[in-house]
């Protein structure tokens, strides 16, 4: 391993220690960046852009947190744009880390998905990313980290992934969204038909993104057919 290797390498174990060491995970609330956001809102949302795209090029826990917390503090439309891209280029970070960091490491620790997702990149690997993007199957970070061991490009890698992403991304800021509107915590604050309508999509977004994929795949199905 090359001095430079050496260095990203120790930044990012120095990066990950220092997340638990000082227990960072207690500033990512809403409360905390709602009374930044009230001061000076330009600066919390880069601060805000920039922890998440830490937290998701080290494969830290919080991604989800951070999602509904966005939605909360900035509202839907400017939540999604922040997040989307934040995201999007945390995940090509990480997928860069393993590319050049992680080959053996993930070899070793997701092996058992290897093989299923090389498969997958031989036959149609634009198709098979925004598949793993929409239909949360696999684990956000373990995309990112696998997809670096693959020949993918990385401007390929990016375009899908936020593409792919966003429907989802969407959904949890609109929760997000909605949960900020909450005055107390209370059933009647709590059951409001745009929060139950947040949760129903929530949980039937799994499946509506599955729908899609097999629609998508039905004409292609046709094509190949007809070819022969």
């Amino acid at each position: 391993m090359n001095k430079s290797k050496i260095i990203l390498l120790m930044a990012v174990i120095a990066a990950i220690t220092a997340f638990f060491a000082l227990d960072a995970q207690q500033y990512l609330t809403r409360d905390y960046f709602q009374s930044l956001y009230s001061d000076n809102p330009a600066l919390t949302i880069a601060l805000f852009f920039a922890i998440y795209v830490a937290v998701t090029a080290l494969s830290l826990p919080g991604a989800v947190i951070l999602t509904l917390v966005g939605g909360a503090i900035f509202g839907f439309t400017t939540g999604l744009i922040v997040i989307s891209f934040a995201s999007t280029i945390g995940a090509t970070v990480a997928f860069l880390i393993s590319r050049t960091l992680l080959r053996a490491w993930v070899q070793s620790k997701f092996g058992e998905y290897l093989a299923t997702i090389n498969k997958g990149i031989e036959k149609d690997g634009l198709f098979y990313l925004l598949t793993l993007r929409l239909i949360p199957a696999v684990p956000f970070f373990v995309i990112n980290l696998v997809m670096g061991l693959t020949p993918m490009k990385t401007r390929t890698f990016y375009w899908v992934s936020q593409l792919g992403m966003l429907p989802g991304t969407a959904v949890y800021v609109n929760a997000g969204a909605h949960l900020g509107q909450v005055q107390e915590l209370s059933v009647s604050g709590i059951l409001t038909p745009g929060l139950i309508g947040s949760f129903v999509l929530l949980g039937i977004f799994p499946w509506l993104a599955r729908k899609a994929i097999s629609l998508i795949k039905k004409p292609s199905t046709s094509e190949k057919n007809k070819e022969e």
